[in-house]
């Protein structure tokens, strides 16, 4: 998980370089990260229902090599059918496989119920250590030998997921069958709960998380450049969200074991909102963009062990996947008008102004919604 989120978050750095040298224009490369993240969304139900079903590591070695091929095809030949064939269809569905509705849920069923809210609290945080050391990876690559290399280099990262995601330690399907999910069972489940206005306040607002990271993890490096702010400061304002991030995600899922999840899901919305609203109200230079990078890593991935544990205590480990998978679709449609509209505001306006207040919008809205949300013993679905 940690290498599939670290070369997502590098996508940013190829906008420039790309469209810089005519294979594609900046829009289309947007547009593209944009069908990205609605593919992910799109397939994350399914691909979740097929992690609960015959277990993570089929799915995430699957997945991995879709992602390196994805790259690859990009790398190999750019154009308009490569660049959306492989950022945004290959490379979404192989996110699907590699990152959090697998892996989380895969640590989830792991732990116990008094280890689990530290358990994936773990998973999420380390989850950003690839954004630390591939952001800079990419960075250098595109410098020294140009953006089609720097792909083939993430691709050969990608392939190291193959063989982690064969580790995975899975029980035989026999060996529980209080816990095995059904194909059946997972969509009766997701069904129960898009009945449950726990469960849709809760998707709602994860729509904000997508829309405000797609946004930024993409657009920041460009909106940069436009403030004359060096590149290099792009790259390690990544490089620090995810580091902070580390500390932030881990802090939020640890504390699920003293506050509800679904109060902190406000407190972080509302932390990310108000420091996008400083952050625009002042002239970006270098300090003021490292110290938003460093807030905003705090509050970056929160949302994910927190969103995981309101679904837990409210249905169990059962069919998490898939849960998950659904709720997440709501945040990769985010995802998809953060990447898309901000290069489509960008291409109309000339400036990214109405992109900073819509987030801020969203933001605060997100943190209302998840107030509401009133948790309970977690209650199976039967198959």
């Amino acid at each position: 998980m940690s290498v599939a989120l670290g070369i997502r978050q590098t996508f940013g750095l190829f906008l420039a370089p790309m469209s810089g040298s005519h294979a594609a224009s900046l829009s289309l490369i947007a547009f593209s990260l944009a069908v990205q993240n609605l593919v992910w969304g799109v397939t994350q139900p399914l691909v979740g229902s097929l992690s609960d079903r015959y277990g993570p590591p089929r799915v995430v070695a699957g997945g991995a090599l879709l992602y390196a091929l994805g790259l690859a095809v990009v790398a190999l030949r750019p154009d308009v059918i490569t660049v959306l064939l492989g950022f945004g269809v290959l490379v979404g569905v192989a996110q699907s496989g590699t990152t959090f509705a697998v892996v989380i849920s895969a640590v989830s069923r792991a732990a116990s119920e008094k280890q689990r809210a530290t358990a994936t609290a773990i998973a999420a945080a380390a989850g950003s250590l690839g954004q630390v050391a591939l952001v800079p990876v990419a960075q250098t690559a595109i410098s020294l030998s140009g953006y089609q290399r720097a792909l083939i280099v993430l691709a050969l990262f990608a392939l190291v997921i193959v063989p982690a995601g064969w580790a995975l330690k899975v029980r035989p399907a026999g060996a529980f069958p209080a816990g095995a999910a059904s194909a059946g069972s997972s969509w009766v489940a997701i069904w129960s709960a898009l009945r449950d206005r726990n469960y849709l306040f809760l998707t709602a607002g994860f729509f904000a998380c997508g829309f405000q990271l797609a946004f930024i993890a993409i657009h920041l490096p460009t909106y940069l450049s436009i403030c004359h702010v060096p590149a290099s400061i792009g790259a390690a304002s990544l490089a620090i969200i995810g580091f902070f991030n580390i500390i932030g995600t881990y802090g939020f899922g640890r504390l699920m074991d003293r506050v509800p999840p679904q109060r902190l899901l406000a407190v972080l919305y509302a932390l990310r909102s108000t420091t996008i609203l400083a952050f625009v109200l002042v002239a970006p230079t270098a300090w003021t963009t490292l110290a938003f990078a460093v807030v905003m890593g705090l509050a970056w991935l929160g949302t994910v062990p927190l969103t995981n544990g309101v679904i837990v205590r409210l249905y169990g480990v059962r069919n998490l996947g898939a849960l998950f998978g659904a709720c997440f679709l709501t945040h990769q449609i985010g995802s998809f008008l953060g990447a898309w509209l901000g290069a489509l505001t960008l291409q109309q306006t000339g400036s990214y102004e109405i992109m900073w207040i819509a987030m801020i919008v969203v933001g605060y809205g997100s943190m209302l919604i998840n107030l509401p949300i009133r948790t309970r013993a977690p209650v199976l679905v039967p198959a």
